[in-house]
Formats: structure tokens, C-alpha cells, sequence
């Protein structure tokens, strides 16, 4: 069975990667529509421009940029809060933001509890 071509509310990859940030606004979600028409920060628009210049891995602070068409294929380093985790973006990504990818806080595993951690465990003894 064929691989299933992927698009983005009705358009491929190849149509999607040739759009402006102005007309992939159109079709983005509503919080993503009003960040590129509000503007970028400085910070994103920092990112956009090295990523146009460097080809290479980009480093990067800013987990609420939108992730856009031009980052198709590009290989981003994302801050964690003590550490950088490089993700390659994929046609699926888009319209998230970069921060969701590069999860900050760990999972938490709680193991079996302590003496003393509740009533029972304190009376009972050994032997």
C-alpha cells in the first residue's frame, strides 16, 4: 500500500514550503494567524534570520516561536531549561511552537513509599 502524501488543511508539503508567512497565516490557526500578524518579537525574527544564514544546527531560546514553513527540514537545537535538544522539524510540526517538541519539566515517577510515609507502615515491626 502507498504512503499516504501528506498536506496541511488541503495543501502538500511543496505547495505549503513556497507560501509567504502572510498567506501560511491564512490558513494557520487562529494563535499562530495573530502572531505573524501582529508581528514577531525580536527574538523570533533573531531566529528567522539565522536560519536563513546559517544552513546548518541553530540554537535557540525562544519555545514560543510558531514553527513555519521555511523551518521545514532544518535541524533545531531548542533550550530546555538546563540543556538544548535538537529536533528536526517535520511537515507535521506545523502550526505548533517549537517549546512543545523540547519538553522542560520530567515526568514524574513515584516509587513505592517510605517508613514512616503513612499511619500503617510506622506500626508495623520487623520480625
Amino acid at each position: 500500500m502507498a504512503k499516504k502524501e501528506f498536506t496541511y488543511r488541503g495543501k502538500s508539503t511543496q505547495e505549503i514550503k513556497n507560501l509567504s508567512p502572510a498567506e501560511f497565516a491564512e490558513i494557520a490557526p487562529c494563535d499562530i494567524r495573530r502572531r505573524i500578524k501582529k508581528g514577531f518579537t525580536v527574538e523570533q525574527k533573531r531566529l528567522l534570520k539565522s536560519l536563513e544564514v546559517n544552513k546548518g544546527i541553530v540554537k535557540t531560546h525562544c519555545r514560543d516561536m510558531p514553527i513555519l514553513p521555511v523551518m521545514i527540514g532544518r535541524t533545531i537545537r531548542i533550550h530546555r531549561g538546563n540543556s538544548f535538544e535538537q529536533i528536526l522539524i517535520a511537515e507535521d510540526m506545523i502550526g505548533h511552537r517549537l517549546g512543545e517538541f523540547a519538553l522542560s519539566r520530567k515526568k514524574t515517577s513515584h516509587s513505592a513509599p517510605g517508613v514512616g510515609a503513612t499511619k500503617s507502615s510506622s506500626g508495623s515491626s520487623k520480625g
